[in-house]
């Protein structure tokens, strides 16, 4: 496993190596809490996941559900001393809950980078695209300005973007919005990190462009053979890219397993609720779109039992544990897991006989 040369940083604890499988990132039990003048902010509440090498994990659940503050956690964005984490992520088996704040910052770019959700306010409007594109990769690699200059053009050429060599001296608002997420894709992927988390990388540009830049990142995965966390609210996004969908629900995985599985036998209610809210344009729909109703609770005060027991139509199979217990994260065989009360054998009927006929 590689190390950090750097080890030797002032004030940093010597980080030992724990084993994690064949996981090319692991996390285990991971708590995020923000406290605030109301009370704590449970933004991630005991959450686990692996990710191997070459493979995509699509992470979804509607605005607040804890999917963006899970990756910022990952990559070690959260500002100091803002938000209370503990449990473990394992990359390649340094556990970076703890580490020094510097030499998480030597693993971003190098073994892991990110694509944020909004290009225009992630990417400094004061310098040209191209300079901030040879400062990432002059931060992991001892080059020349012009080396770095070059290879950031070769970058821009390689996620599409037109006259590369042009263009490269262009300011970020000079771009289109599709343009401007090559950018960021081609500053994320200059150091061809091993992770790549792509938090919400289509919000706001039409369908033929999100085509593109999904295509895109599964293009350049299969090229470094990179592991890819892709974050949305929108479960026809990560259709055909993923290889495994985790669905959150306030700060909590309430299902997890293949795609194949989330999309032919989904077993949780909320999961239900988010296909039958989806568009779908393979088939004709016979029947309106169902929204899930309500609003996701406050993470300030989750509903007690299971927190998707005040939306769930089905809450009432329970015997009253939906309110009183929280649901165990438990395997219900192959692989995949969910966070529910109800029986397998309601699940089932349910499902046969009330969510697919409508979907």
């Amino acid at each position: 496993m590689s190390q950090i040369s750097e080890d030797s940083l002032d004030g940093a604890a010597e980080i030992r190596p724990v084993p994690s499988g064949d996981a090319f990132l692991e996390v285990r039990e991971l708590r995020v809490h923000f406290p605030t003048d109301d009370g704590i902010v449970k933004s991630v509440d005991d959450l686990s996941l692996r990710l191997e090498r070459g493979k995509t994990l699509g992470i979804v659940g509607e605005s607040g559900s804890g999917k963006s503050v899970t990756s910022l956690s990952i990559m070690g964005l959260h500002k100091e001393g803002a938000a209370r984490i503990s449990g473990e992520i394992l990359l390649d088996g340094q556990n970076l809950v703890g580490m020094h704040k510097e030499k998480v910052r030597l693993l971003r770019g190098k073994r892991m980078a990110m694509i944020f959700q909004d290009p225009l306010s992630a990417m400094h409007p004061y310098y040209t695209v191209g300079n901030q594109i040879v400062e990432a990769y002059r931060v992991h690699n001892k080059v020349t300005k012009q080396v770095a200059r070059k290879h950031a053009i070769e970058m821009l050429d390689r996620v599409g973007i037109p006259n590369p060599k042009s263009r490269v001296d262009d300011y970020p608002h000079q771009f289109s919005g599709g343009m401007r997420q090559r950018a960021m894709i081609a500053m994320a992927l200059s150091c061809d990190p091993e992770l790549l988390i792509a938090d919400e990388p289509t919000t706001a540009l039409d369908v033929t462009v999100q085509a593109q830049i999904l295509d895109l990142i599964r293009d350049l995965q299969q090229e470094f053979n990179s592991a890819v966390i892709i974050i949305t609210h929108d479960l026809g996004v990560v259709a055909e890219l993923a290889d495994d969908i985790m669905v959150m629900y306030a700060g909590r995985a309430v299902e997890y397993s293949t795609a194949a599985d989330i999309f032919n036998t989904p077993q949780h209610p909320y999961t239900w609720g988010l296909l039958g809210s989806m568009p779908r344009l393979d088939r004709e729909r016979t029947e309106r779109l169902l929204p899930i109703k309500g609003t996701p609770p406050s993470l300030i005060n989750v509903p007690d039992g299971c927190p998707f027991n005040p939306r769930c139509a089905y809450a009432g199979l329970t015997n009253g544990l939906s309110t009183t217990e929280r649901p165990e994260f438990r395997d219900v065989g192959g692989g995949h897991h969910i966070a529910c009360h109800l029986s397998a054998e309601d699940r089932l009927r349910i499902w046969d006989t009330e969510i697919r006929p409508k979907l």
